[in-house]
């Protein structure tokens, strides 16, 4: 009996051991299943983020108010063409391995940049990696070839003024009446923003929709464009080599978008124009002495332009950084273009914007 036993026993705990070596391989099994598909999961997430798609929050009033603060978009590559990877870097991260840059190219998309596409781009004045540079975006005012001037506020490009869009913003003066106050709220509620207020004058970013109806109100008595005198200095202590030769963002005299082939003659009244084109985006060493250049070591003042450039503004003129300020954007910068509004956050009331989920961005 005692032998029985023992065997009956040994069999049962073959049988336990059996059943716990069968559910450890299971185990094993799934989570090998499940790593799997996880490490599957994030190479196709690369993919799409490095060619097809990506994902961006606005977090500036710089595109109000065609894009809000607090919009998150959806904009794709395949429209200009996807950038293969130029630098070794963490997915989904901005930590790279600093002076590895890996040879490129720009894969065809199946459209150009045209005048007024809203495109996400590379800052190209940040001092980092081309694709590592923050991301920033703004309308594409201005094309390779394009003629661009600016005259109290107005945009002209090759002669003709520039397409007014319902969304952009602007600084309006606004003038009360005597003894009136004017109420903040009420003018949130239209739709502005006082940036200055005074005795009896107001500084109010909106749009010239807003400022029409604003100019109705009873308390009001004149509203129009406030526009920078042409001598105010504003770019001088702003450091950027493109705008040291205009002296603010409402009046620019006529310049060309610079494109690959195009050639100049550099000048000291130009230089500021093209100084990061060559020192900063074409890898030239140019020394300067006046009106003499010795560019790569050669005495010349003449230069063949070796990329295309776009000149890109804020939909929110008086409260955008852009190309007035820090000169042309380099076609190896671009990311792509705007698509869709997927979600979007309204911060001050702490609630979704849902009158803006799944717009199309123009």
């Amino acid at each position: 009996m005692k032998k029985e036993k023992g065997s009956k026993e040994t069999t049962t705990g073959k049988r336990h051991h059996s059943k716990k070596k069968k559910e450890e391989n299971n185990a094993k099994h799934w989570a090998r299943e499940w790593l799997d598909a996880l490490v599957w999961a994030a190479i196709a997430a690369i993919i799409l983020r490095t060619f097809f798609f990506g994902a961006y929050r606005i977090p500036t009033p710089s595109m109000e108010k065609t894009l809000m603060t607090g919009d998150f978009l959806i904009v794709t590559k395949l429209a200009y063409g996807p950038r293969t990877p130029m630098t070794l870097s963490v997915p989904f991260t901005d930590i790279y391995m600093p002076g590895v840059n890996l040879p490129w190219f720009r894969i065809p998309g199946y459209s150009e940049i045209k005048r007024d596409d809203i495109v996400v781009f590379n800052y190209p004045i940040d001092v980092a990696p081309v694709s590592v540079k923050t991301n920033y975006i703004k309308r594409a005012v201005g094309i390779p070839g394009d003629r661009l001037r600016i005259e109290n506020k107005r945009l002209y490009v090759n002669g003709e003024e520039s397409e007014r869009f319902e969304t952009l913003m602007y600084n309006y003066r606004v003038n009360v009446r005597d003894r009136i106050r004017l109420s903040p709220t009420k003018v949130r509620e239209a739709g502005g923003s006082i940036v200055q207020s005074g005795t009896g004058s107001h500084i109010i970013n909106m749009t010239p929709e807003v400022a029409n109806e604003i100019a109705g109100w009873a308390e009001i008595e004149s509203v129009e464009k406030f526009t920078l005198p042409e001598d105010y200095d504003l770019f001088s202590r702003r450091g950027f080599n493109f705008s040291r030769g205009f002296n603010n963002h409402d009046h620019m005299d006529e310049f060309q978008v610079p494109y690959s082939g195009m050639e100049i003659e550099l000048t000291a009244d130009n230089w500021h124009l093209y100084q990061d084109i060559l020192e900063r985006y074409e890898r030239r060493s140019v020394q300067r002495n006046g009106d003499v250049f010795m560019i790569d070591g050669e005495e010349t003042n003449r230069y063949t332009i070796q990329k295309d450039y776009y000149f890109m503004m804020g939909d929110n003129r008086d409260d955008s950084e852009d190309s007035r300020f820090w000169g042309f954007v380099p076609d190896d910068h671009v990311i792509g273009k705007a698509g869709i509004i997927y979600f979007s956050w309204d911060g001050e009331n702490w609630m979704p914007r849902f009158n803006r989920i799944l717009n199309l961005i123009h």
